[in-house]
């Protein structure tokens, strides 16, 4: 059986756990298999190098550390931006994920870290930086 290598496009069923094991996610659950080009970049790089050497119908667990998901927390991805970058009737909520528009017109997502009369201090690392990952992947077809 041949095996998978960068630049094929396959699907797969995948079903992502964080270390206590609770899900987070899970393609089976949505009955909608991810399809994606390995090595492409698309995905984050330990989902996309779990799959390369897989075969059809195999089934495989990995754990992702930081760095092969989505990166260590960066201190620096956290700012403090004054109230005034927000409409006039903006009522902060601590948890709450924000959408604005940096200096190039470029999306970006932050979460409320904190919030006071001088400013709010937003967190713009992925909500999933810093956790190990796992993941049960079955490769159900590959083109």
């Amino acid at each position: 059986m041949s095996k998978i290598k960068n630049g094929q496009t396959v699907s797969v069923h995948y079903v992502g756990t964080f270390e206590d094991g609770t899900e987070f996610d899970s393609s089976r659950q949505r009955d909608e298999p991810l399809s994606f080009q390995v090595g492409s970049g698309q995905l984050i790089p330990g989902f996309n190098d779990a799959v390369v050497g897989m075969a059809l119908g195999e089934t495989k667990q990995v754990c992702l550390n930081p760095p092969e998901a989505y990166g260590e927390i960066d201190p620096e991805a956290v700012q403090t931006v004054t109230k005034d970058v927000f409409p006039g009737d903006f009522d902060p909520v601590i948890g709450q994920t924000v959408v604005g528009q940096n200096e190039n017109g470029d999306q970006m997502m932050a979460k409320i870290n904190s919030f006071n009369d001088e400013g709010i201090t937003l967190d713009f690392n992925h909500p999933m930086a810093g956790k190990t990952l796992n993941f049960e992947i079955e490769v159900i077809s590959v083109g």
